[in-house]
């Protein structure tokens, strides 16, 4: 899952930011990760997350407002109250979690992988393209390739495309079905690399009341298949399912 490097803007709690006594929840997004999120030919936000933040919404007796935020500021937004939750393909690490509070995952532990060109390609030693402030960024940084950031994701494949970079370092599950409607032009290069702990909805630490609610929500569709049904709709029949 992607996964954000924490910068230091994302310190800055601020006090007092529990959630208003209000059943309307404000369900921040990027809007740019497929099939995740993405914003739809109506110019609605769309995907696994939304379906999935629906129904949550629903079990949990809440009113989803869908608000579309850039990855890089997501954390600083959600803490100064412009939303209320992350669900963004979020994976919950450490790191992230001294900050900000997570649900349990929605989306099982995975892997991000490397696409390039040619299966030839160095990638501990090329030039490997990610998505700037993703744990992806980081590894690929302490690989010893050289690492190219883009402030979005199809900019780090529109970068091995044109020459830029050598390789993409991203979540498998957004690069499959790049590379299955490439034609032959990308392909996957080694093995995969396991990063992250599985997606959740991240909140404020103020929050832990509705954390809850989601909890309980998200365990409901668990337990009734319900959550793997999205899965295999959203992630084909090979996707992790609980």
């Amino acid at each position: 899952m992607k996964t954000l490097i924490l910068g230091t803007a994302a310190l800055a709690l601020s006090a007092g930011m529990a959630l208003a006594q209000s059943d309307t929840i404000r369900m921040g997004t990027e809007g740019a990760y497929p099939p995740y999120n993405f914003i739809n030919d109506k110019g609605e936000v769309d995907g696994f997350e939304r379906e999935l933040g629906d129904e949550l919404c629903k079990r949990a007796e809440l009113t989803c407002e869908w608000v579309k935020n850039d990855w890089d500021s997501i954390i600083p937004n959600l803490v100064s109250g412009n939303y209320d939750t992350i669900i963004a393909g979020m994976s919950i690490t450490e790191e992230r979690d001294q900050v900000i509070d997570f649900t349990q995952n929605y989306y099982p532990p995975t892997e991000s992988a490397y696409v390039a060109l040619s299966t030839d390609v160095d990638v501990m030693g090329g030039v490997v393209a990610a998505q700037t402030a993703t744990i992806q960024a980081g590894h690929v940084a302490e690989s010893g390739a050289t690492l190219v950031e883009f402030a979005t994701p199809e900019e780090t494949v529109a970068a091995v495309r044109n020459g830029e970079a050598d390789a993409v370092f991203a979540d498998y599950d957004y690069l499959v079905p790049l590379v299955e409607e490439s034609g032959g032009e990308l392909t996957f290069v080694g093995e995969g690399v396991p990063l992250g702990g599985g997606i959740g909805l991240g909140l404020r630490e103020s929050d832990g009341e509705l954390r809850d609610k989601f909890d309980t929500a998200i365990t409901s569709m668990k337990e009734d298949g319900s959550l793997n049904e999205l899965l295999v709709k959203w992630f084909g029949d090979g996707v992790t399912t609980y």
